[in-house]
């Protein structure tokens, strides 16, 4: 595979400011959510959205693979789909009496995984590999993925009928996780607005980059400098979690990348070529909240892994902003 063409940090924030842009074109009045969205991708991870029906998690993921001029496929997950189903499998060619593979709907750029918590745990187990080692394994053979490759998976809420939970393993392989929420009634006017103005149910957003532009910005993310008194903070904060007295399982080191990968990136689309607290601060839900399993015996009291993060935000001392390495952009 050929290497991208470095991009600047300059270029690379401008290139995020109009992904947001285009996407926005589709989805009214979640900025903040699409950065978060946009901040997982350039992380080089997977992102979960889990929310409500109809509030926009799989126009959303359909609008970044086409600002992202990624291939695109889409995998609706139902009680009866298959590991195979998703993978790919050997089938027999009767012209040329030999087996072929049929490669999944993981060989692609972004899947989109639909409802993903409507399918029993084993199908869901099967992305596993895919979201973590880029590669698949059908009888016996290893077949790398595409590169860019990430997965953004839409879920109802577990309390929804017909849903399955996720596996604590498959969650674990979520960069973040978030819910876009309802609209105000300013912003649901403006989807009813712009419906009717476009006079057609389909929506095609902008193509921005391509996927060798994205691996530039990718690249760029991980030049993206960490200063050691923000990364310990980063370090405590996950800790912390882990002797909380409401937690039963703390996030895992695996958390703390998660937390320090991300906030480079969200670094990036803030136009800057460091980390700050800030922006530790603002991915400390997303990055963790999933990663957190309270006690059975609170459940009832409404302890949740997100009311385990705000408090050991609260508790663990933030560092002084660091100034940026010389020569660093600001």
């Amino acid at each position: 595979m050929s290497q991208p063409t470095p991009m600047t940090p300059a270029e690379a924030t401008a290139a995020a400011e109009a992904v947001l842009d285009a996407v926005e074109t589709a989805v009214v009045g979640k900025r903040e959510s699409l950065e978060l969205v946009l901040t997982g991708i350039f992380a080089g991870g997977h992102v979960l959205l889990e929310d409500l029906p109809g509030l926009g998690k799989t126009l959303a993921a359909r609008s970044f693979a086409q600002a992202l001029g990624l291939e695109f496929t889409r995998a609706q997950f139902t009680p009866d789909l298959l590991p195979a189903d998703l993978t790919g499998a050997e089938v027999f060619d009767q012209r040329t009496g030999e087996f072929v593979f049929r490669p999944g709907p993981v060989f692609t750029g972004l899947l989109l995984a639909d409802e993903i918590n409507r399918t029993p745990p084993k199908t869901q187990s099967a992305l596993l590999e895919a979201m973590q080692e880029r590669q698949v394994s059908v009888e016996g053979t290893t077949r790398r993925l595409p590169e860019p490759f990430h997965v953004l998976a839409t879920a109802n809420p577990v309390e929804h009928e017909g849903t399955y939970p996720l596996p604590e393993a498959q969650l674990d392989r979520f960069l973040l996780r978030l819910s876009f929420g309802y609209p105000t009634p300013e912003q649901e006017w403006e989807v009813v607005s712009r419906r009717l103005d476009r006079r057609r149910e389909e929506q095609t957003v902008t193509e921005v980059l391509d996927a060798a532009q994205l691996r530039a910005v990718q690249r760029v993310v991980e030049e993206v400098h960490v200063d050691e008194a923000v990364g310990h903070y980063a370090v405590e904060l996950v800790a912390a979690t882990r002797v909380h007295q409401n937690a039963l399982v703390g996030a895992s080191p695996r958390g703390t990348l998660a937390l320090i990968t991300c906030a480079r990136a969200l670094a990036v689309i803030r136009g800057r070529a460091y980390v700050i607290p800030e922006d530790v601060k603002a991915l400390a839900h997303p990055a963790l909240d999933h990663r957190v399993t309270v006690k059975p015996e609170l459940w009832l009291q409404d302890a949740t892994g997100a009311g385990v993060v705000a408090s050991v935000l609260s508790q663990t001392p933030v560092p002084a902003a660091a100034e940026p390495p010389t020569g660093t952009p600001a």
